[in-house]
């Protein structure tokens, strides 16, 4: 194993600092960048970054195109050779400007780490994402029953989950206590919720559940309490006052409710996607989906629209068919006579 270089490390930390305190990213954020130097780094065998040229930056994107995914052998997706190549951009642009880099580093240098266009492209498209239909959230809620408290909670956070657009990260940090039962709202407080870029905003949805005796801080959706059986098995009891310390369970919950309906895997973020949707079936007015997209979370609608209003490809399709055609006499712009060949073509080749 190549023996780590010290200054290497010292300024990786230095950047990873400026990452968090400077830019305000967040951890996953940081460990994404920290990974990807780690990766140029091993290519090029812990040279100093002071000795840095653009060879190795286009060996390693040439070496990252041609790298396959150790668990399944197949190439490395666009998405991760486009992350990785854009994070080691920012490094090197942040590097050229650090003391003892400057005269080594230029800006045009870390140029030579953009992907080509077409990875850049598959990397970054938006695709249509399949969401639940509301008969299918449904049926999710009624594969749960109702007999013991976990049914009880669990079929409680699916329909919570669409009553409220929130997400997975921020259900298990609720508490009773940002439940407005009277005025039907939740108060995402970002000092105690955990959203989205730490962002406070207010929910209004209906009611649900029963408090069951438990206290304002007491989480909403608390997890399972486990015991010990006669048979010194480890089993599920009853509900613990205690939170989930991340969200594996309430998609193993939603997992299961999928499982149970017959209904393909919808994970909890995708119910945002199936509001949206119920959004456009309603054909709100635009103060409406003003105040729609503001419950999601979204200080502008185009957020909304770009991140989770994909129309479903038939429903595009009916769309564009139920269109007025352009009448003869207009602009047309694909004469009749051109459209009565291409349909003979088309025919003749079936």
């Amino acid at each position: 194993m190549i023996k780590r270089n010290g200054e290497n490390e010292r300024v990786k930390r230095r950047y990873l600092i400026y990452l968090k305190d400077a830019k305000g990213r967040d951890e996953a954020s940081i460990d994404a960048a920290a990974s990807a130097v780690e990766r140029f780094e091993e290519y090029v065998k812990r040279r100093d970054f002071r000795n840095f040229h653009i060879e190795q930056a286009r060996g390693f994107k040439a070496h990252l195109l041609a790298a396959t995914n150790t668990r399944n052998g197949k190439p490395l997706s666009a998405s991760t050779v486009h992350g990785t190549l854009a994070a080691l951009k920012a490094f090197f642009v942040w590097l050229a400007d650090q003391t003892g880099y400057a005269s080594r580093i230029k800006y045009a240098d870390a140029e030579y780490f953009n992907g080509p266009d077409n990875v850049s492209r598959i990397a970054t498209a938006r695709r249509f994402k399949s969401c639940p239909t509301l008969a299918q959230v449904r049926a999710m809620i009624e594969a749960w029953g109702d007999e013991t408290e976990i049914g009880k909670r669990n079929r409680a956070l699916v329909a919570f989950t669409i009553l409220s657009g929130a997400r997975d990260r921020a259900i298990i940090s609720f508490r009773l206590k940002h439940i407005d039962i009277e005025r039907g709202l939740i108060a995402q407080d970002s000092r105690e919720v955990r959203t989205k870029r730490a962002k406070t905003f207010t929910t209004w949805f209906f009611p649900v559940g029963e408090e069951k005796g438990f206290g304002p801080d007491d989480p909403l959706f608390p997890k399972t309490k486990v015991a010990t059986g006669d048979d010194l098995a480890f089993r599920a009891v009853s509900l613990d006052r205690a939170p989930w310390a991340n969200a594996n369970p309430v998609r193993e919950i939603f997992r299961e409710a999928c499982a149970r309906a017959g209904t393909p895997y919808f994970n909890p973020h995708l119910f945002r996607n199936t509001l949206v949707q119920v959004a456009y079936d309603r054909k709100l007015n635009a103060e409406a989906f003003k105040a729609w997209s503001q419950n999601l979370g979204h200080e502008s609608c185009l957020t909304t629209f770009s991140s989770y209003g994909q129309i479903p490809p038939a429903r595009q399709a009916e769309i564009i068919r139920g269109l007025t055609p352009v009448t003869e006499g207009s602009n047309n712009l694909i004469e009749p006579a051109l459209l009565r060949q291409l349909a003979d073509v088309l025919e003749r080749g079936k």
